[in-house]
């Protein structure tokens, strides 16, 4: 009976490295402490231990009403990104072929490449466009769904 409520402890349903572990990369690294590694690492200008006051916890199930007890402190007021929806007319065809289509928002890659031709000459074309702007002979085009790579190439 004792095993079955043990169950529930976070620490032992994830790995992680043990104290010996630790203890070998922290000397290899020329340090003592994980403490040491922290103030070495990360600049003092970022760093704030203090801000943080979560007190001990003994399972996954408390460490959840901690947190969300936190979470509950949060306000959430109105958004204002966009200032709103403008009525803007959207061509039958763009609706149809992209918008409602899942083909552009699934993340599913592409497999029958008579189905998806499209897709995968936009993928092509995506690499042939990278391989010329970094003049280097391969590209990945490892994003599953364009609204991502659109996304990410925005930013």
């Amino acid at each position: 009976m004792n095993k079955l409520s043990q169950n529930n402890l976070f620490i032992n349903r994830h790995l992680g490295p043990s104290d010996g572990e630790i203890q070998s990369m922290l000397k290899s690294c020329g340090l003592s402490s994980l403490d040491e590694l922290i103030s070495e690492t990360i600049p003092a200008s970022v760093l704030d231990i203090d801000s943080l006051q979560i007190k001990a916890v003994s399972n996954e199930y408390e460490l959840l009403k901690e947190l969300r007890s936190i979470a509950e402190e949060n306000q959430v007021f109105r958004s204002y990104i966009g200032m709103g929806y403008y009525g803007t007319y959207t061509p039958p065809v763009i609706l149809r072929n992209i918008l409602e289509n899942p083909a552009w928002y699934t993340q599913y890659t592409p497999y029958q490449a008579e189905i998806s031709q499209g897709r995968l000459e936009a993928l092509f074309n995506f690499q042939t466009m990278i391989c010329d702007f970094s003049g280097m002979d391969i590209a990945n085009a490892s994003l599953l769904d364009e609204s991502t790579a659109a996304a990410e190439a925005m930013t």
